[in-house]
């Protein structure tokens, strides 16, 4: 399996990347923002981005969104092709494309929102932290982008200030490397996201 970070050569995967995206929601039933091929392609151009190879076949893919003049950037778009899971590739993407924001953006609050159980604890891995969305950039452009997920309703109605998405942030600052060995409470996640679901999935 090669790591590499991508560049316009790798254009061919964009629209591989975003139905593989959107199934993966589909299956899970989770909400989750809808990227355009041409949207990724500009992800690939950029040098933000990491790709998974096997070979010449697509495997795994995660990108960097840069926020608030670079005092923020997400690591989104996170996805393991369904040939490929449960080989721990998805862990290895996320820490290169982890490596690749500390490195391009080094003073950079990096953040993320998820549901996804896995995806929290490879962060909190990393060295993230849950957070408020108050902590989190203010940049509309961010936001916006959640208006194609299903659950925009919940954001809308809290004011922007919860969803079902956690909040976290690996803050530079504080965190001067991730903690080896560092384990997540699931239990706790999974009881936050039921109470979540709970509050707003009832009220339409």
């Amino acid at each position: 399996m090669n790591l590499i970070v991508a560049n316009e050569s790798h254009f061919k995967y964009a629209q591989d990347i975003c139905d593989t995206i959107a199934e993966s929601a589909k299956i899970r039933g989770t909400g989750i923002a809808k990227r355009t091929p041409e949207y990724i392609q500009k992800k690939l151009s950029n040098g933000n981005a990491i790709l998974a190879l096997d070979g010449e076949k697509f495997a795994g893919f995660c990108y960097i969104e840069v926020w608030g003049h670079e005092k923020f950037v997400a690591n989104s778009g996170l996805i393991v092709h369904p040939d490929y899971r449960g080989q721990g590739l998805a862990k290895k993407i996320k820490a290169k494309v982890f490596e690749l924001s500390r490195k391009k953006f080094p003073d950079a609050k990096i953040f993320g929102i998820t549901t996804g159980l896995a995806v929290m604890k490879i962060n909190y891995e990393l060295g993230y932290k849950p957070v408020t969305f108050s902590e989190l950039t203010d940049d509309p452009e961010f936001w916006k982008g959640c208006q194609t997920c299903k659950n925009f309703d919940i954001l809308t109605r809290t004011e922007q200030k919860m969803c079902l998405c956690t909040g976290m942030l690996y803050d530079p600052a504080h965190n001067k490397k991730p903690e080896e060995g560092k384990q997540m409470n699931g239990k706790a996640f999974t009881r936050l996201k039921s109470i979540k679901e709970s509050l707003f999935l009832k009220k339409k």
